[in-house]
């Protein structure tokens, strides 16, 4: 099943409530999720694989074209579509070419109301409403922070899905490779770490994984558009990339459960956000139909 919704929805929050565990990087910031990431969460004789996407937003550059194509690739293929709003945002509703993806087929959708810990009253009964109008029900009740409604979620998402064999092993909570979450991480420090231009700038590529080694080395470089951008990544005498390094270092060892390397080296790479061959250079999908 996919989560799909607006940038800032908080469906990376959902995705790791219902994990139990953080695999989806999240930040206050819109558009932190760049690509779909994948989580299974098995339990109670159930198996849910979720696809967390990027928030579907108006596109300005090539990347975010990117970002939209993986959200809507994802809505569809799956079986049940939870679409999440910002129950403090009464405004951030989708548009009606959006809404009649989300009707196209016939999967089902769940419309949810997450960060109901934040909203008064009167917002959610106002999103309520729309989705009423929308979906002919109302939005599920939920908080990503508190945990209040996720086990009515999940019930509500395993009632809709089809009956099948466990795809994956039941302790298996992603099908996606290590090396993609340390770039992941690596991209969160960066969110936590620098003003509004710079996160928004940065890719991640790892490029040397040793397993085996003591501590495990990670070599990773950090793509960025202007020389400008560069020096305030790496900072005075190296104090920006240092910060970033320990920063991130502490995320990866936490989610790996093992002592860490991290070598950080920055690379200008101009206008990568906007040209189709440094996108797929990256790992981000592009269609030639799109250029």
């Amino acid at each position: 099943m996919a989560l799909l919704g607006l940038p800032n929805a908080g469906k990376s929050s959902l995705l790791n409530r219902f994990l139990g565990q953080k695999l989806s990087i999240v930040s206050p910031r819109a558009q932190t999720t760049r690509e779909k990431v994948l989580g299974i969460d098995t339990r109670e004789g159930s198996q849910i694989i979720f696809t967390d996407t990027p928030g579907i937003l108006e596109t300005r550059y090539l990347l975010q074209e990117a970002m939209l194509e993986a959200a809507f690739e994802a809505m569809q293929d799956v079986d049940v579509r939870v679409f999440v709003l910002d129950a403090e945002d009464t405004g951030a509703t989708p548009q009606e070419n959006v809404l009649s993806r989300l009707r196209s087929d016939s999967a089902p959708v769940i419309p949810v109301l997450n960060k109901v810990d934040l909203a008064s009253e009167g917002q959610l009964e106002a999103l309520a409403s729309w989705t009423r109008e929308q979906f002919g029900t109302d939005g599920l009740r939920v908080s990503a922070t508190t945990g209040e409604g996720m086990d009515t979620l999940r019930d509500r998402i395993v009632e809709l899905l089809p009956e099948s064999p466990f795809l994956y092993p039941a302790d298996e909570i992603s099908a996606q490779s290590v090396r993609f979450f340390v770039s992941e991480l690596v991209r969160e420090a960066a969110f936590e770490l620098y003003g509004e231009e710079i996160p928004y700038s940065i890719a991640v590529r790892v490029e040397e994984f040793r397993e085996g080694s003591e501590p495990l080395y990670i070599r990773a470089h950090l793509f960025v558009e202007r020389a400008s951008q560069k020096g305030i990544v790496i900072g005075e005498k190296g104090k920006g990339i240092r910060n970033l390094g320990q920063r991130a270092r502490a995320k990866i060892e936490e989610f790996l459960g093992t002592r860490v390397f991290l070598d950080l080296w920055v690379k200008v790479l101009p206008r990568w956000k906007k040209d189709p061959v440094a996108l797929r250079r990256l790992g981000y999908s592009w269609t030639e139909s799109k250029g």
